[in-house]
């Protein structure tokens, strides 16, 4: 054997089980994934049950045939469009990590913005009461209850498997010693099931905003995300002239309406809620720099 085949075999032997062999390493897995590099290490950990730092300080350590199965089953499902939050069973939303399943909207950064908004209108309102309009995992209603403990919080869902997700998410999350007490979950198409009695300070909502023939509800996670939560099956604000209409009538003076929607929806929006009596309208940007979520207050 000549010098350059030996070193080409000892090359060979020093680089170990090749990714998806017994043997391989995280380090091998990860170089190997088809998936952007940070999918695959979420992936990769949660097959694993390591933390990310784990990932480098026990990249070489050579992995059994199961775990490589598991990661490469998550991989392949991912290559065919599911998402990673339901991959996992979570995503983190404004600082918790929420559970994630088929049945609820995934929750995304630019609904922080709706929640922001939200409790800097009820600031200065001792114990105020507040309603979430289609809760999904809970997300909205539970980060309200976080930063505000003395908050009184309700949320509903018409779906009795979102509202599961949203149960367990704040029974997890939600501080049961919080002066504002456990939330209240209901089984409601938007008003419908409320007590007639009850007056809420602010009123908050992530509704069903895509137009039915949209092209996005084919493309990317939304595909494998509850079609009712993502569409009114109509021109894409039904359910928002639906929650408008009815808010006057569950808001205590001053109240505010604060409703998340598309990109190109935010002047319909206002005309909306300038239509209802609603004062002081107007619209929020996220981060990208798009009209992200419409409000308003009524008179006092």
């Amino acid at each position: 054997m000549n010098h350059d085949a030996r070193q080409q075999d000892d090359a060979s032997a020093s680089a170990g089980p090749k990714a998806g062999e017994p043997g391989a390493t995280a380090a091998a897995l990860l170089r190997a994934s088809p998936l952007p590099a940070l999918e695959a290490r979420i992936l990769l950990g949660h097959a694993l049950g390591w933390r990310r730092t784990e990932l480098i300080t026990r990249g070489a350590e050579p992995l059994d045939e199961d775990a490589i199965a598991r990661f490469h089953s998550l991989e392949s499902r991912r290559v065919a469009g599911e998402p990673v939050a339901q991959l996992v069973g979570q995503r983190e939303f404004y600082g918790l990590d929420f559970e994630v399943t088929p049945h609820v909207l995934i929750p995304r950064p630019e609904t922080e913005l709706l929640v922001e908004t939200t409790l800097a209108a009820i600031a200065a309102t001792n114990r105020p009461r507040v309603l979430d309009l289609g809760t999904g995992t809970g997300a909205i209603a539970v980060a309200i209850a976080s930063t505000r403990p003395d908050a009184l919080v309700w949320a509903v869902d018409r779906s009795s498997e979102a509202l599961a997700v949203a149960r367990r998410n704040a029974a997890r999350l939600a501080d049961p010693a919080r002066p504002g007490g456990p939330l209240t979950l209901i089984e409601s198409d938007w008003y419908a099931a409320l007590d007639p009695a009850l007056r809420f300070d602010a009123i908050v909502t992530n509704p069903p905003y895509i137009a039915k023939n949209d092209p996005h509800l084919v493309q990317g996670d939304l595909r494998f995300e509850p079609r009712g939560a993502l569409t009114d099956e109509a021109d894409g604000l039904a359910a928002i002239r639906r929650i408008v209409a009815g808010a006057p009538a569950w808001l205590a003076p001053r109240g505010a309406l604060w409703i998340e929607h598309g990109y190109d929806q935010a002047e319909a929006v206002r005309a909306l809620l300038a239509a209802a009596s609603f004062r002081e309208v107007r619209s929020e940007r996220d981060l990208a720099g798009i009209e992200r979520i419409s409000g308003g207050a009524l008179a006092a």
